[in-house]
């Protein structure tokens, strides 16, 4: 049986049907990143997991070694006639710091690298003009260089159930995630977010 979803109501690893399409972010813990696209207005469905290593199915205390390769990252269910692979983009530039390396804020490790898997040569080439449009506003700001890799996504693996929508199940939770200030010159929709004080995982 199914997980649903308990924002969004519909099943964590389900599809809206054949018109559907998928985008996977990482930017830091996962936790925060997932409630920023939940809240994107018609996003169908979101999970967490982790992509861009080489083990199978990976544990979180594995992940947490740094010796797996992976990603924390959030899948991103939506509809392309009802949401803009732009806006998801936008999302992702303007809240959280694209310029950390491996690590975002106090949470250091591979896993917490800032990275775009794309999943069609549509979403690699929108992907790259947003990093190249979104990298003059970051040096403006006396940020960079931007060090987000953009890159085809590899499987996907689910993490496990305490980590889902973790921050509906535990509205106190810890989340580093807000606006960064910067307005990225693409898309047109940011999700609503709220600024929380540093907890510790």
């Amino acid at each position: 049986m199914s997980i649903t979803h308990p924002v969004l109501n519909h099943p964590l690893e389900g599809s809206p049907g054949p018109g559907a399409a998928i985008a996977y972010f990482g930017m830091g813990c996962f936790w925060g990143a997932e409630r920023l696209f939940w809240r994107v207005p018609e996003v169908w469905t979101t999970s967490v997991g982790y992509m861009g290593g080489n083990t199978e199915k990976p544990s979180y205390e594995e992940v947490c070694t740094g010796l797996t390769g992976h990603a924390e990252v959030v899948k991103v269910v939506y509809e392309p006639g009802k949401v803009d692979y732009e806006q998801l983009l936008k999302v992702f530039w303007e809240n959280h710091d694209p310029t950390q390396g491996m690590r975002q804020g106090n949470d250091v490790g591979t896993q917490y690298r800032s990275v775009i898997f794309t999943t069609t040569p549509e979403q690699q080439a929108a992907a790259e003009a947003s990093k190249a449009a979104f990298e003059p506003v970051v040096r403006e700001a006396g940020l960079g260089p931007i060090t987000t890799a953009i890159l085809p996504a590899k499987p996907y693996w689910l993490a496990e159930d305490y980590h889902q929508q973790y921050l509906h199940h535990n509205p106190n939770g810890y989340c580093n995630h807000g606006p960064n200030g910067l307005s990225c010159p693409v898309g047109v929709v940011k999700a609503q977010t709220e600024v929380e004080p540093p907890r510790s995982r």
